[in-house]
């Protein structure tokens, strides 16, 4: 078999609709803020794509492109209307990077601590609050798709709430949230470009320059139009895996380790745990038998620091050094899961 990429959390293929999209736009190379013809032309195309991810995220608010998720955090956590920033304690490292000097959500039970949060709201200043929806390294749903009580106890006490939607966008509905960020590369768009939505403007402290004056820099035409076609181009339910196979593969993985589940689960993302070999080990021994995977963030794994985010869900030392993380995207197939199943009970038996 040929090698088997099972590091989709951190990048996905680009889908050949956004390939296509892309190419479309190199076409239209004039820049969208010069008013002669061809500039109105490549402003028409950006807003149309504006318009056209808003429709298929269900989004009635804003919409500000960026380069990627990292700078819609900046953008949303930076500039937020608020006077102090809450984090959940198992935020991406995008997130502390935005907002360094943010106060800290506990995790419990898989969950962001309802009554820490509420002891945090009732004090003085109004409070942007950043939580996300799936995390990164567990694939742990932090955030409900059907009613949001965190949206509602954050908005009861004048605050802002913003979900990073990094790994959940194009698969799943946006929750209830004030602020959402989004990263193209993630859902089969481009690398280099993502957004931040937003409910009202007035939630933010414009810039100047680009995207109505909240981002500054030209925007890039060809990597929006690839991003809003990789968004029409289908949820997880297009997927070449089912729902059914997912869950089998999950289990297949369980009978030779630990599928870390702290809380409400995705189908996309495991985080497992081998009985004996550590995950620096294990990401050696499974590359050299053709499989990709990684552990922890791609933006953290090359570190040798304990990972925040298992630390932040309460996972046993021990066990979180013996932990990767393999995730899942729309182009996997079945056969690909069955062979890492296949490699994963050998090395660990």
């Amino acid at each position: 078999m040929s090698p088997v990429y099972l590091d989709h959390a951190a990048t996905t293929p680009l889908l050949p609709a956004a390939r296509e999209a892309m190419l479309e736009g190199f076409a239209l190379w004039a820049n969208p803020s010069s008013p002669h013809k061809a500039g109105r032309a490549a402003r028409a195309a950006l807003e149309e794509a504006r318009a056209r991810v808003k429709a298929a995220l269900g989004w009635q608010g804003d919409v500000i492109f960026t380069s990627g998720a990292s700078e819609a955090l900046a953008i949303g956590l930076g500039r937020a209307k608020a006077d102090r920033r809450i984090v959940s304690a198992v935020e991406h490292d995008a997130v502390f990077r935005a907002a360094p000097d943010a106060e800290v959500l506990p995790i419990r039970d898989g969950e962001p601590d309802a009554d820490a949060l509420a002891a945090l709201l009732a004090e003085p200043g109004r409070a942007a609050v950043a939580v996300q929806s799936i995390n990164s390294e567990t694939g742990t749903a932090l955030m409900p798709f059907v009613r949001n009580h965190l949206a509602e106890q954050v908005r009861a006490a004048g605050g802002l709430l913003l979900a990073d939607c990094s790994q959940s966008a194009g698969k799943q509905p946006l929750p209830d949230a004030d602020m959402i960020v989004v990263s193209a590369h993630k859902f089969g768009g481009p690398i280099g470009v993502g957004a931040l939505l937003v409910r009202d403007w007035a939630m933010l402290e414009p810039s100047g320059g680009q995207e109505r004056g909240y981002r500054p820099g030209t925007e890039n035409l060809p990597g929006v139009l690839g991003l809003a076609a990789a968004l029409e181009a289908g949820d997880i339910e297009s997927w070449q895996t089912t729902a059914e196979q997912r869950l089998d593969f999950k289990n297949a993985l369980f009978r030779h380790g630990e599928v870390l589940t702290p809380g409400g689960q995705c189908s996309h993302i495991f985080a497992v745990a081998a009985p004996r070999v550590a995950a620096t080990a294990m990401l050696i021994r499974m590359d050299s038998l053709g499989f990709a995977i990684s552990a922890g963030s791609a933006c953290s794994s090359g570190t040798l620091k304990p990972s925040h985010v298992l630390q932040g869900f309460g996972i046993d030392p021990d066990l979180a050094r013996r932990t990767i993380r393999v995730s899942l995207g729309w182009n996997t197939t079945s056969a690909e899961l069955d062979a890492f199943a296949a490699a994963w009970a050998q090395v660990n038996t």
